[in-house]
């Protein structure tokens, strides 16, 4: 029989660092409410702040660790994330998910995301306007108040409602730059707006491209 190590995971393993602007707020599943499976980190910076849910079986340590030339040393705090049990196969998939998820958060409340979108095609056009507070159909709390307005080819405008924590601006009039802190939901916005025109390899003039996209062209079958 063959007997070896549990292998741990290395992106979970992987010291996370801090700047000195972000504060992280570590959870405490004894003050969680009775029978809660998960807690929360609240990760603070310049920009804002986001909360990362964490399985009960994650343990979160903050440590410094010295950096900088010779005779010039600095402590640097840095977040290192750790499971119960690395046996099991459940919490190593999680380890590096949450590792990668707080990484994230750092980044985003630091120095924010952006990403940019393409439109490719004749006459595809792109504004960013204000909603009517006529049309304005969500609570207060998570109404948004701008929209994309897209002419893509249709017969009417595409009009996309962007949420409070994401910003739109359109340095050309066949490109979006999205910003915001919470890398996800920066992707489920452009997510939605690519969906209109899904980038495909038999025609690839009339399409939407999310960052740096690009489709392999493919000959059109002849018969």
């Amino acid at each position: 029989l063959h007997s070896s190590a549990t292998a741990s995971s290395h992106v979970g393993s992987a010291a996370i660092p801090v700047p000195s602007t972000v504060t992280i707020q570590l959870p405490s599943l004894a003050a969680a409410a009775p029978g809660a499976t998960q807690a929360q980190a609240i990760v603070k910076g310049p920009k804002g702040q986001l909360a990362v849910e964490l399985a009960s079986f994650v343990r979160l340590t903050q440590q410094q660790q010295q950096e900088g030339a010779e005779g010039q040393a600095s402590s640097l705090d840095h977040l290192v994330v750790g499971i119960e049990n690395p046996a099991v196969k459940h919490q190593r998939a999680v380890w590096g998910l949450t590792r990668a998820l707080l990484a994230n958060a750092v980044v985003g409340v630091s120095e924010g995301y952006t990403l940019p979108i393409r439109l490719v095609g004749v006459g595809y056009r792109a504004s960013v306007e204000d909603i009517p507070p006529s049309s304005r159909i969500s609570t207060p709390a998570s109404r948004p108040t701008q929209r994309l307005n897209l002419k893509l080819g249709f017969a009417h405008p595409v009009l996309i409602d962007l949420p409070p924590d994401v910003t739109a601006t359109t340095p050309a009039p066949n490109a979006i730059a999205l910003s915001g802190i919470d890398k996800q939901r920066l992707g489920q916005v452009a997510a939605q707006i690519r969906a209109w025109r899904v980038p495909e390899p038999y025609n690839a003039s009339c399409r939407i491209f999310v960052g740096d996209e690009q489709v392999r062209r493919k000959e059109v079958k002849k018969k």
